[in-house]
């Protein structure tokens, strides 16, 4: 009986396939897609090269390569001449413009395309006078800068400093006495945190408003009018209270002349009530009480 000899060798595997360097999806898996091996290898290759670049992408922002480019490039068009050599402010009536020029050309950069116009804009908000800002570059070498100012409304005495502001009681100014403008006062502290809130409660009242001499902020809490004709009004608390009390003041102003008769004081704090006192003297009416 004769045997026969199996011969073995490397043949018995199947040989390894070299690699194409290509992406593709194993055979088992494709089996399972709802599309062809060959629809599934490209697919697997765009997402492959998406994320190869979605790396890319993650450390060049990580090295800060994007911003010194755009600083390379903005130096590049500055040294062609698009330099700061000028700046142009418009919109200040009252305010002193310097301050604007020392902020617009304090600047790290001077190429044009570097300007940060966005932290100019931020920094002038910073004065009382600059209500809103807007800072343009015009090319090929002008900032633009628009300044939006705020109105005086009144002067606010707090202590011994006097200051300019407006109707909202933003403080604009400080203002020497001697250069007072001719601007009804708030006295008190916090006074001008409260001048929204007057000019609410005279509105109604134009006639009263435009006699206004100053008005002190009692107590943190009311208000006392001085009128031009040197009367003081002393108002209860509260805004609609002060308000109603003040409606029905001017209306019996109307019937019986209470402004201008020379009676200095009177008081409105009680409800219902109103207390007028100390006229001036060689007056020989008495004093009213209603």
């Amino acid at each position: 009986m004769s045997a026969t000899r199996v011969r073995r060798g490397s043949g018995g595997r199947p040989a390894a396939r070299k690699s194409s360097g290509r992406v593709a999806v194993p055979r088992k898996i494709a089996s399972r897609l709802p599309m062809e091996q060959a629809q599934a290898n490209r697919l697997a290759r765009w997402m492959f090269g998406l994320f190869v670049a979605a790396i890319a992408v993650v450390a060049a922002i990580a090295l800060g390569l994007p911003s010194k480019i755009g600083t390379a490039v903005g130096e590049a068009v500055g040294e062609a001449g698009f330099r700061v050599r000028s700046v142009e402010v418009q919109g200040t009536k009252r305010m002193n413009p310097a301050p604007v020029y020392r902020i617009a050309l304090d600047q790290k950069a001077a190429a044009l395309p570097l300007v940060d116009v966005a932290d100019i804009r931020q920094r002038l908000l910073g004065f009382g006078w600059v209500k809103d800002a807007r800072v343009t570059r015009r090319y090929p070498d002008t900032l633009v800068v628009d300044i939006v100012e705020r109105k005086p409304a009144a002067l606010w005495q707090d202590e011994q400093r006097l200051n300019l502001v407006d109707a909202e009681g933003v403080v604009l100014d400080r203002v020497p006495v001697s250069q007072m403008p001719d601007l009804p006062l708030l006295i008190g502290r916090g006074a001008n945190a409260h001048a929204t809130e007057l000019s609410a409660l005279l509105n109604p009242y134009p006639a009263l408003r435009a006699q206004l001499v100053s008005a002190t902020w009692v107590g943190e809490r009311r208000w006392d009018l001085v009128l031009q004709t040197n009367q003081l009004l002393m108002l209860p608390e509260g805004q609609e209270t002060a308000k109603s009390v003040l409606g029905k003041f001017l209306a019996a102003d109307k019937t019986q002349g209470l402004l201008g008769n020379g009676t200095i004081r009177y008081d409105l704090r009680i409800p219902g009530k109103m207390t007028a006192c100390c006229k001036v003297p060689d007056s020989n009416e008495t004093s009213p009480k209603t």
